[in-house]
């Protein structure tokens, strides 16, 4: 491929010579192939030159229908061939990265309309792959067996048999099993007790060969913010362990929806720990011949965690419309963690001996080293709950202790911000009240660049709205069916939560409604499919949790966005700490997060400029009017 989309003269800067490059394109090549070029665009251009130019972090606030992608890619592209290394695009969720890459989508436009060839490769979430020792458990499994060996056949030949792998392509995407539900998926699919380095299916496993084939990205590796952030965060312990960093060296990132980064690099910065995995990390010591006052230590730690987790769990209490739990950090459970701690210490003292004698397995020895390493680092924040945020999570392997530092902004602020490259966050959503300040305090940002510029919709022509305020229980199922009748289906029903959607969809079934349009729910299967069937049947009826942001079809398909309750933050520890850091934390946390949530999920609505629709939110905390007032105020339009 030509290295520059433009004829480079080496004499002048570079940036300047795109810039006027991506200025031809909007002013004249896109015109010419009956594109609507807004001056939106161009504004947004204009401003990511400075960013461009000076490696600086930009906060780019678009609204809905700018066509703010258009711009960043350019930018991207041409900065990763001049620099010769790739750009970053970190999406919020899997869903967005199906949008920017499918074969309608906006790389594919600049592909076509300005004759590139431009090489974008995915680089998926962990999670987003089959872990082939899980399925080997599920096919022998008792639920779905035949399900999980039908999907063992379609594995390529060098997976299934000794064979020599000859050539790369893909396989074990979670979209390549789009029909299983979530829950099936989560007996296969990786998860984060999966102990890949010691892992003898590892140079067959999907992910892995994956990674090898996107590193080698020339223009840019689209990944998540998930993804990204484990990226930063494991950066430097996979160097120590002689592993590539997950992603290569890159020109520049952007993070579009970039309001969702700080709840990314929180989940990255999380310490999860499980009774069973640390068992079976812990025994491979006693495969070797180990002195024994480290056999009798290790049978201790085992009893400890024991001990530790069944106290976690009568403790444990259900946080509602979460799928999490909550316990109190009392003097018992405090003692319970020191014991642990203790007994783990002096593991570790023994195996600075027992090293010594070179009888156990180096790398197993590493293996274990790494991971007490990682236990004492979590679990000494216990000695300052301050800094603390944990909850638990019980799924079909036992419960999890989950731990995470109350503050991002120091990881954030060394090992991203500081990387002196362009960084952009991209969203229709970043400030409120005309103010950066909430976003930027999350992230720790001191000094960035910043802009705004508005949808060029006229929404008043297109949209309406309405505010349901005391209406709930029955009275508000029998209410949402009316409006599902009046808009003839072509809805999306947007919930807070996964117990709000289960406890609307069994309402239903309870009360023997049956509706005339096909109802999907998220989780049913994999979600790039369910929107591809939701935006084909038009008549249909979309329920999602994760579908606030992101979700991009124009057209009848979706012509009523009804909001099931105001989208507050809700009770689970996150927030409980932010709350509890605040002078006034339902206006510093609770309203600007509501905000900009609810105007995320707005915009999913009006996507062309001959789309129309209607927008209806529930919620009895508009009888509050303050609440009412700022909701109005963030309505594109007056609410009815």
């Amino acid at each position: 491929m030509a290295n520059y989309p433009f004829e480079f003269n080496p004499s002048e800067p570079y940036i300047k010579q795109a810039s006027d490059w991506i200025a031809d394109v909007f002013y004249d090549i896109l015109p010419e192939s009956g594109f609507e070029v807004r001056d939106e665009q161009i504004y947004m251009a204009f401003q990511l030159e400075r960013a461009y130019q000076e490696k600086k972090t930009i906060l780019a606030e678009a609204g809905v229908g700018t066509g703010k992608t258009l711009v960043y890619l350019l930018y991207a592209i041409s900065y990763a061939r001049y620099t010769r290394k790739p750009a970053v695009i970190a999406c919020a969720d899997e869903s967005l990265i199906e949008q920017l890459v499918k074969p309608d989508g906006d790389i594919a436009k600049i592909a076509k309309h300005l004759d590139l060839v431009v090489d974008a490769r995915l680089s998926k979430s962990q999670d987003q792959y089959v872990c082939l020792n899980k399925l080997d458990l599920a096919r022998y499994g008792e639920e779905d067996r035949e399900l999980y060996r039908d999907i063992y056949q379609t594995l390529p030949e060098f997976v299934r048999k000794p064979d020599t792998l000859q050539a790369f392509y893909p396989y074990g995407d979670r979209k390549d099993h789009a029909h299983l539900s979530d829950e099936q998926w989560a007996r296969i699919g990786w998860d984060v007790f999966q102990d890949c380095l010691v892992c003898p299916q590892r140079h067959r496993c999907g992910q892995t060969l994956s990674r090898e084939h996107y590193r080698k990205s020339a223009d840019l590796i689209i990944c998540s913010h998930d993804f990204y952030m484990e990226h930063v965060w494991t950066y430097e312990s996979r160097k120590r362990n002689g592993q590539l960093p997950l992603l290569p060296e890159h020109s520049s990132v952007v993070f579009d929806e970039g309001h969702l980064l700080e709840t990314a690099a929180q989940n990255a910065l999380t310490y999860q720990l499980k009774h069973a995995v640390f068992e079976s990390i812990i025994v491979r010591l006693l495969e070797g011949e180990i002195r024994e006052s480290l056999a009798v230590t290790i049978d201790e730690a085992i009893e400890q965690s024991e001990a530790l987790f069944d106290t976690l769990h009568r403790l444990a209490v259900k946080i509602p419309g979460s799928d999490r739990m909550e316990y109190p950090l009392n003097d018992a459970l405090k003692a319970e963690v020191r014991r642990f701690r203790l007994v783990l210490n002096t593991i570790e003292e023994e195996l600075v001996y027992e090293g010594g004698t070179f009888t156990l397995n180096e790398y197993q020895l590493k293996i274990v080293e790494e991971h007490l390493d990682m236990m004492q680092t979590a679990l000494q924040l216990f000695d300052q709950p301050e800094r603390l945020i944990s909850w638990l999570r019980e799924d079909q392997d036992g419960l999890s202790l989950v731990i995470m530092p109350k503050k991002v902004q120091e990881v954030l602020k060394e090992r991203v911000f500081a990387q002196h490259m362009p960084i952009v966050f991209s969203s229709a959503t970043m400030s409120v009240d005309g103010s950066f300040d909430y976003m930027t305090a999350g992230l720790g940002l001191t000094q960035a660049l910043h802009f705004s510029t508005p949808s060029p919709y006229d929404y008043e022509a297109q949209m309406k709205a309405r505010l349901h305020t005391s209406i709930v229980g029955e009275e508000k199922i029998n209410k949402v069916v009316e409006l599902l009748q009046e808009s003839e289906g072509r809805a999306l029903i947007l919930f807070r939560s996964e117990e709000e959607m289960k406890q609307f969809k069994q309402a239903l079934a309870e009360a023997d409604i049956q509706l005339p349009y096909p109802m999907l729910y998220e989780g049913t299967q994999e979600i790039s499919r369910l929107i591809e069937q939701f935006q084909q049947d038009e008549s249909s009826v979309l329920c999602a949790v994760s579908l606030w942001e992101g979700l991009d079809i124009p057209g009848p398909s979706l012509s009523h966005v009804i909001l099931w309750e105001l989208p507050f933050p809700p009770n689970d520890p996150v927030f409980t700490a932010r709350r509890h850091d605040a002078k006034d934390a339902f206006n510093e946390v609770d309203m600007p997060y509501m905000l900009l949530r609810l105007k995320q999920g707005i915009g999913r609505l009006i996507r062309s400029s001959e789309d129309r629709g209607m927008v209806s939110i529930f919620g009895t905390e508009l009888n509050q009017k303050d609440v009412r007032e700022q909701v109005e105020l963030a309505l594109p339009v007056r609410g009815e």
